[in-house]
């Protein structure tokens, strides 16, 4: 009988290297928001790839990078916590960006490790520059490797936006992995709570289109999800009523923009992607709140879930 591999793997990269992109094109779902801000992503999400050789669950973690807030040390604390656990960790160099002093810092924080997972360097967003900008980071890539005494069990170039070579990383992957059980029943792509995804979803669409000093203000509660009553079974409706939470009086006023046109749009394009992860309709309910200075105050990080 041909041998199972199962086990666990994360990406890692310096911000924007394409991490929550290619978590998603790999599980097939929007399980990661993605955005070209840094440390979009605050908290573990995990997706779950099953194949007949094997089940591979994916956990998208945050950026690691120089804390500034109590929020800043706990997402790094996140990110240590998961490569102890992981057996394969994914380092992402976006083929449009020389291999730099951020790779070389995470990459001497995983060798610092008393116990090193399996090492695959992935060369992303390939479809962004010519295949010889490919081939000139891929060896960089390896030099890197042989400057900080790792080894790379492969290096693999990869677009998560056209899906050329997704598959190749998902069979390097499994590959890698131990002989091990099926985790999660097949079918299942992600454990995260459809709450909190929408939740997640929701700080995707405030991301966009913000000032620099905003995104780390955002974060999302899900105040409530109830089924419309009196709804035809064919013609189903959920309302959501979420809370946008924000540090400041001002940052309440961009959020919500010149007659509160900038919360129609966020509520707009949440709204679709709800809409697909639910299967169903849903009528939005937004409102902004502030919350002083919630990033520093341990207190208002444990009730936001951090």
């Amino acid at each position: 009988m041909p041998e199972h591999r199962s086990g666990f793997a994360c990406f890692v990269g310096r911000p924007n290297a394409g991490k929550s992109t290619l978590t998603n094109a790999l599980v097939g779902r929007k399980i990661a928001i993605a955005s070209s801000k840094p440390q979009t992503t605050r908290h573990v999400v995990r997706g779950i790839i099953t194949r007949p050789d094997g089940q591979l669950i994916l956990i998208d973690t945050p950026g690691l990078h120089k804390p500034r807030t109590l929020l800043g040390e706990r997402l790094n604390m996140l990110v240590y916590d998961t490569w102890a656990e992981v057996d394969v960790i994914g380092m992402c160099f976006p083929a449009n960006e020389k291999v730099g002093p951020g790779d070389k810092h995470i990459l001497g924080e995983i060798k610092a490790l008393s116990q090193r997972p399996k090492l695959i360097a992935l060369v992303t967003k390939i479809d962004l520059v010519p295949k010889q900008h490919v081939l000139q980071r891929m060896v960089a890539i390896d030099e890197v490797a042989k400057e900080l005494g790792i080894e790379w069990e492969a290096i693999v170039p990869v677009s998560a936006a056209t899906g050329e070579q997704v598959d190749v990383v998902a069979d390097e992957l499994l590959r890698i992995l131990p002989e091990g059980p099926v985790y999660y029943p097949d079918g299942e792509v992600t454990d995260e709570p459809e709450e909190a995804l929408m939740g997640e979803l929701i700080r995707e669409a405030a991301l966009e289109g913000v000032r620099d000093e905003l995104p780390h203000s955002i974060a999302v509660v899900i105040d409530e999800v109830v089924p419309r009553e009196d709804r035809p079974e064919d013609k189903p409706l959920t309302d959501v009523y979420a809370s946008i939470i924000v540090e400041r009086d001002s940052q309440k006023g961009i959020i919500i923009g010149h007659k509160g046109e900038r919360l129609r749009e966020i509520g707009t394009a949440a709204r679709l992607q709800i809409n697909k992860l639910l299967g169903t309709r849903v009528h939005l309910h937004l409102h902004v709140k502030v919350l002083k200075e919630w990033q520093r105050d341990a207190k208002q990080l444990g009730k936001l879930g951090f």
